[in-house]
């Protein structure tokens, strides 16, 4: 104590400045930590600001998720069309999407039998498959099987057939046949096309037959106008 006080004062000043500069700062306070800004300027607690660094799984909203592998779209499959690619070998090349199909274990759902019309030599039908497992159709006419088809057929024929018969088609795969689509069969008239060639052959015949008449009258006028001609020539000499 007598040493210190024997110290100028303002060297004593000087010592403590030192001491205290050179002391270690609490590292705790009763003041709050100042919590970090974002790029926006609002505070963050430390559980988000952990998020914002990508430092925890914080879940992320579903409507935040990109879909994997780009934009889905629907599979380019018409099922009214015949002989395409099925549906489930487009989804595996390009990762599109197929509508809903029944499984293989299930009864296949009734096709849509589209229309029944005369082509000229035969009867013929045109279905749209279902959304279903289907190995072959079969189509009736009257209530009996008149044709069966592969599962990738949608377009057949059934031979002659009577008007008003009631022509049906079923699905088949391996569990069981489905329910059928039907529809009356209203032929139109088989006699109209060969009425309108008939009708259009006799226009051009009798066309025919009128120039060759407008060919001869004119021949004819011009021998009359040669032969005129040469007499009152012969008169003038």
């Amino acid at each position: 104590m007598a040493a210190s006080r024997g110290l100028p004062v303002p060297l004593v000043i000087v010592c403590l400045v030192l001491i205290r500069g050179y002391s270690p700062l609490p590292t705790t306070s009763g003041v709050p930590a100042m919590a970090p800004k974002t790029p926006t300027g609002d505070s963050l607690s430390t559980e988000d600001y952990r998020d914002y660094e990508g430092q925890t799984d914080a879940p992320i909203l579903p409507d935040t998720l990109p879909p994997l592998g780009g934009t889905l779209t629907r599979c380019n499959y018409d099922p009214c069309l015949e002989s395409q690619v099925s549906c489930a070998v487009l989804k595996a090349k390009t990762g599109c999407l197929c509508p809903g199909f029944t499984s293989q274990r299930q009864a296949p759902e009734i096709p849509n039998l589209r229309s029944v019309s005369w082509n000229g030599s035969e009867v013929v039908i045109h279905w749209c498959a279902p959304y279903s497992y289907v190995t072959a159709y079969i189509v009736t006419v009257g209530g009996k099987e008149r044709q069966r088809f592969g599962g990738d057929r949608r377009i057949g024929g059934v031979g002659d057939i009577d008007e008003g018969s009631e022509v049906c088609v079923a699905a088949v795969n391996d569990v069981a046949t489905s329910k059928e689509s039907c529809e009356v069969y209203q032929p139109r008239d088989h006699s109209l096309p060969l009425k309108a060639g008939l009708i259009g052959g006799a226009l051009g015949l009798l066309l025919l037959l009128l120039l060759a008449v407008l060919l001869c009258r004119h021949k004819r006028q011009r021998k009359q106008q040669a032969s005129i001609s040469m007499r009152e020539t012969a008169e003038t000499q």
